[in-house]
């Protein structure tokens, strides 16, 4: 995974699968399902971030690859901040 700030009120992703990872079905399958996994996930805005499919993409199923992105994206701090009213409860 890469990350840059981007300066826009949005985030923007690329997704990469070499020829490594699997045939062209292989490799678009990865991206469907990277694709669905980031627009699920929400996270925060104004960074490019190039999502890099390793060899072993080819072989996980959706929640194994759901995790991965989750994990990244908590590690990056690409996720969204808390809401006012969350941020409020944990400080007590």
């Amino acid at each position: 995974m890469r990350v840059l700030p981007n300066g826009l009120d949005r985030s923007r992703f690329c997704f990469v699968t070499g020829k490594r990872v699997g045939k062209a079905v292989v490799r678009n399958r990865i991206k469907r399902r990277l694709r669905e996994v980031v627009r699920h996930s929400a996270p925060a805005p104004g960074w490019d971030t190039v999502l890099i499919a390793r060899k072993g993409a080819g072989d996980a199923d959706y929640k194994q690859l759901e995790r991965a992105v989750h994990n990244l994206i908590r590690r990056t701090g690409l996720n969204s901040p808390p809401a006012p009213d969350e941020s409020r409860s944990s400080e007590e």
